[in-house]
């Protein structure tokens, strides 16, 4: 070995490009770990969003379907006060109306709540997918400038990949564990 690290037939520091090599390693297999993860996370966020579409549609068909029959309660009472109809068949039809408007009113309240909740269920997965999604760019990051480093044969720029790697880690253990941390920042940035 040579002042630079370098041995006789011109190759870098051999110590530098095992912790290359290590650390390549564990964040690709911690990235492929996470991929599986967030795929499901993924398809997961998908079906809470395509039953929350549905369970919109059902509460609008439900308040519409309320009104239709609030309406025709409003027009069987008018003509019933200019005596147009007779009064048995204006009762049994009231008695209809009623129980369709009780059932609708009741069917819309837990229409919207399951609604509520399905969109609730996506926004926490979508949290979850955010923390994965940081968590891959920063052991991208982290692999590229592991790269570098051994190119340049530079410890520093070994030093800046373990830093991004530790916070991709950080990140892919908390969307893991369901850890309530996601920089908002750092959302927004890569968000939409």
């Amino acid at each position: 070995m040579d002042a630079d690290g370098k041995d006789a037939k011109g190759f870098g520091n051999k110590s530098l490009n095992d912790l290359v090599a290590v650390t390549v390693v564990i964040l690709t297999v911690f990235m492929a770990i996470s991929k599986v993860k967030d795929d499901n996370i993924n398809q997961a966020m998908q079906k809470a969003k395509s039953e929350s579409v549905d369970a919109w549609a059902e509460y609008q068909a439900a308040r519409i379907k309320l009104h239709v029959d609030e309406n025709g309660l409003s027009m069987l009472r008018l003509l019933e006060s200019g005596n147009a109809i007779e009064k048995t068949l204006a009762a049994k039809q009231a008695a209809e109306y009623e129980s369709d408007i009780k059932k609708y009113q009741a069917r819309s309240t837990e229409t919207m709540a399951k609604a509520k909740a399905l969109e609730a269920e996506y926004d926490r997965l979508n949290f979850r997918d955010d923390q994965f999604d940081m968590s891959d760019a920063f052991l991208s990051i982290a692999i590229a400038l592991a790269a570098v480093a051994a190119l340049v044969d530079a410890f520093w720029m070994l030093y800046l990949s373990w830093g991004a790697g530790a916070f991709g880690l950080l990140m892919g253990v908390a969307g893991f564990l369901g850890f309530n941390l996601r920089p908002e920042w750092l959302a927004t940035l890569l968000g939409t």
